[in-house]
């Protein structure tokens, strides 16, 4: 006759597609109920920065959640008591903030829909040339600058298109959004985590760079409130999909941090994350502050995590999203070809293939999309011989290449140093790909450990958890 036991949901607005996750307190701990994953398909083109650009429809990313939580249970969503967001940091979305979406009744209670909302620009965003970056004030700021961070695009608007920005008086991550959108709040909140990938943010002091934003006439109007990691942003204004209206919402999180959350288990963890990018992740002794100013050619960023801590993170932006052009490379020559191949079963093959040639002599330094810290320095093959050609032969190189790239950034040696005893793998990449794992077996000299779910909506949801 006890009453049933509240449940947390767990939401990541992600690169290709939007999870949810309803996380239930047992007494084995915290276990997932039900989850349930939406490819969101919502790239389109950019009108203002052309091919460099990469942005997406907010209608279409808001329309995978709606189905994503449709989806769920009605009868575990009416007992959801927190929510916790996450999503792709660095990006930008701007919004009229008395005209942000458009709440209307669905068979279980109120749903939303984007109004007057600017596209998504994302993370992988490129109009901001090295050129252009250091045509801006240097921020005060532990992290680079880099294209793709919500402040460099909104100094290209303010530069290439001012009267874009007249159009809007908010701006925050995706998930920014989508926390003010449910909370109704009247100026968006963002968190720590959040604001240290907009750049001109001061992680030690937890505020804007405001008197150098000013002096170059960035529009600070656009700047979100900044909260602690972890804290709540407010209540659901009314019942979502079935949530009771006065759900708690936790201000919006990193997704890279709730991925690495939901796994990471002592100091003595290393976390490997290979999805659409790649990240190989130590948590830093407690009381560690990052120096006051970036070095731009390391390639250890120090991420904000929770309760003043930080993460050493090498960030690759080069991860599945290689493979992904590789197979996309193979389909089109086919194509060209007159043949057609579905590029699944493309896939499928190439790692076949791969799995049956233990070895290459083929080096690919796999670096096509570039690096923040060397953003020039693309990619490469060399030691090309004639035996080494077959696509098992490439795609066994281009594994390694992906996982030796990440090594390259934060080695071994430091690893050790740091006292790691172990790697936690994770990402839909490793997961999908066993010559990729064993390439990583292969490199890392310490037992390495597949996580099951590690995933940031769950992690989202872990830390609305362990805040109730």
């Amino acid at each position: 006759g006890r009453p049933a036991p509240a449940c947390v949901l767990g939401i990541d607005l992600g690169t290709t597609s939007v999870k949810a996750a309803l996380l239930m307190g047992t007494e084995q701990g915290q276990v997932v109920a039900e989850s349930c994953s939406r490819e969101t398909q919502a790239h389109t083109s950019s009108l203002d920065a052309g091919p460099q650009g990469m942005e997406q429809s907010v209608w279409r990313i808001i329309r995978a959640l709606n189905e994503c939580l449709a989806a769920l249970p009605q009868q575990q969503l009416q007992r959801v008591s927190h929510i916790g967001i996450s999503g792709q940091m660095h990006g930008i979305v701007f919004w009229k903030k008395d005209k942000g979406c458009k709440w209307t009744e669905c068979g279980t209670g109120h749903t939303f829909e984007p109004d007057e909302v600017s596209h998504l620009i994302t993370w992988q965003d490129g109009r901001c040339s090295p050129t252009f970056l250091s045509s801006l004030p240097l921020p005060q700021s532990h992290i680079s600058l880099a294209t793709g961070f919500g402040c460099a695009t909104v100094y290209w608007y303010l530069k290439k298109s001012p009267d874009f920005l007249k159009s809007y008086d908010a701006a925050g991550t995706i998930h920014d959004y989508v926390v003010a959108m449910l909370c109704d709040l009247k100026k968006p909140l963002m968190s720590v985590q959040n604001a240290a990938s907009w750049g001109y943010f001061n992680s030690r002091n937890k505020s804007w760079n405001i008197d150098i934003l000013k002096k170059s006439g960035f529009p600070v109007h656009l700047l979100p409130e900044v909260g602690d990691s972890g804290s709540i942003a407010g209540r659901t204004i009314c019942a979502w999909h079935g949530i009771p209206k006065g759900a708690k919402v936790g201000i919006a999180l990193g997704d890279f941090q709730c991925s690495v959350y939901s796994c990471l288990t002592g100091k003595t963890d290393a976390v490997l994350n290979i999805s659409t990018s790649a990240q190989l992740t130590i948590s830093m002794p407690l009381g560690f502050q990052p120096p006051e100013t970036p070095d731009p050619s390391s390639a250890v960023t120090y991420f904000p995590y929770f309760n003043g801590d930080y993460l050493a993170v090498a960030a690759s932006l080069n991860g599945g999203n290689v493979l992904a052009t590789f197979v996309d490379m193979v389909a089109r020559w086919t194509e060209e070809l007159g043949l057609q191949v579905q590029e699944s079963a493309i896939y499928t093959k190439i790692i076949k293939a791969a799995l049956a040639q233990n070895d290459s002599k083929l080096s690919v330094h796999p670096t096509i999309f570039g690096e923040r810290h060397i953003p020039q320095q693309l990619a490469s093959v060399t030691n090309i011989a004639v035996s080494d050609l077959s696509l098992g032969h490439i795609t066994r190189a281009l594994c390694r290449g992906i996982v030796e790239n990440l090594c390259s950034m934060l080695p071994v040696q430091r690893l050790m140093e740091t006292g790691v005893r172990k790697i936690l793998g994770s990402g839909n990449a490793l997961a999908r790909n066993e010559v990729l794992r064993q390439e990583v077996e292969r490199i890392f000299p310490f037992p390495v450990v597949y996580g099951k779910d590690v995933d940031a909506a769950v992690g989202a949801a872990m830390v609305m958890f362990h805040r109730k």
